[in-house]
C-alpha cells in the first residue's frame, strides 16, 4: 500500500511539473479541484443519493443502530449516521470524509440476505474503512487522475487552433494521457490493498472472521441473482460497495476489489493465525 502511494505521489509530481509549463490549461485545473473540494465534502451525500438511500432512526431499525454502536464502541470510533437504502441488490457501503462526520449504509437486500454474524462482519468491514479514513485517501489520489482524464478529453480547446501553443497543448494531452492510465492503475491496485486492510479490520473488531468470509460468499452468490437492470443502475458505486457488481473480465481485470475467493481465503488465514495466539 506504501509502495503504491509513493509511486502515484511521484507520478503526480512529475504531471504537475510538465503541466505548470502550459498556463492555458489552468482552467482545468481549477475547476476539477473546485470538483474535487465538492466531492471531499458532500460525497456522503451524493453517494446516499445515487443509491436512493435515506437516513433511518434508531425506532425505524433499532436492532440495525445497536449493532453498529457495539460495533463503533469496539472499532473506538464514534457511531455514524445509519442510512438504507430501498433496493434488492445485497450491499453495504460507508462514506464520509472523516470518522466524525460519516455514514453506514445498508440495502434492504443486505438485511434479507445475512444472518446476524454475517451481517456484523459487513458493518465491521465498513466501519473499519471509517476509522482507515479510506474515503478521504481514495478522493485525494483520484484528484489529479481525474484531471488528467479532463484535459484528455477536452485539452483540445486550449490548444489555441494554430498559434504557437497548440504544439505544446498536444504534448500536455499525450503526457495527461499516460498519467490517466498508470494512475488509473494504481488507484484501483491501492484500493484492492485497502480491501485486503478492512477486512482485516473487520476480523479484529469482530474476532470473527469466518463471519465476514461466509457474508462475502452469501452476498456474492445473491448478486447473481439480482436483475441486470437494478445492477446497472447502482454500477457507480462499485468503489463504495463491500462488494463490487461485475461487468465481464475487464470489469474483473480493473475492478477497485480484490476478488472474493482471495478475500474469504484470507479471512480463513486469520482464523488459523488467531488460533495460534
Amino acid at each position: 500500500m506504501v509502495l503504491t502511494m509513493f509511486l502515484l505521489f511521484v507520478l503526480y509530481i512529475v504531471f504537475v511539473a510538465i503541466l505548470s509549463q502550459y498556463v492555458g490549461l489552468f482552467g482545468i485545473v481549477v475547476v476539477m479541484g473546485l470538483f474535487s473540494l465538492g466531492q471531499f465534502f458532500f460525497s456522503d451525500r451524493l453517494a446516499l443519493y445515487s443509491m436512493g438511500a435515506k437516513e433511518v432512526e434508531e425506532n425505524e431499525y433499532p436492532r440495525l443502530h445497536a449493532t453498529i454502536g457495539r460495533l463503533s464502541q469496539q472499532a473506538d470510533v464514534p457511531k455514524p449516521t445509519v442510512a438504507v437504502a430501498d433496493t434488492r441488490m445485497p450491499n453495504a457501503f460507508a462514506t464520509g470524509r472523516s470518522p466524525s462526520n460519516s455514514t453506514v449504509c445498508v440495502t434492504q437486500g443486505l438485511l434479507q440476505t445475512l444472518d446476524e454474524d454475517e451481517l456484523e462482519g459487513v458493518l465491521a468491514h465498513e466501519l473499519a474503512h471509517v476509522k482507515n479514513r479510506d474515503v478521504m485517501v481514495m478522493t485525494i489520489a483520484s484528484f489529479l487522475s481525474t484531471i488528467a482524464f479532463m484535459i484528455v478529453r477536452w485539452g483540445w480547446l486550449f490548444g489555441g487552433g494554430r498559434n504557437r501553443q497548440g504544439g505544446g497543448v498536444v504534448v500536455a494531452i499525450l503526457v495527461s494521457l499516460v498519467v490517466w492510465i498508470v494512475s488509473f492503475v494504481l488507484v484501483r491496485t491501492l484500493s484492492r490493498y485497502r480491501e485486503y486492510a478492512a477486512d482485516r479490520g473487520a476480523a479484529a473488531i469482530t474476532g470473527n472472521p469466518t463471519a465476514l468470509a461466509s457474508a462475502l460468499l452469501s452476498i456474492s452468490g445473491r448478486m447473481e441473482r439480482v436483475p441486470q437492470e437494478d445492477l446497472r443502475e447502482q454500477s457507480e458505486m462499485n468503489a463504495f460497495f463491500v462488494i463490487p457488481i461485475r461487468s465481464g473480465f475487464v470489469g474483473r481485470l480493473f475492478s477497485t476489489h480484490p476478488p472474493t475467493e482471495k478475500r474469504v481465503e484470507r479471512l480463513r488465514g486469520m482464523v488459523d493465525e488467531m488460533e495460534r495466539r
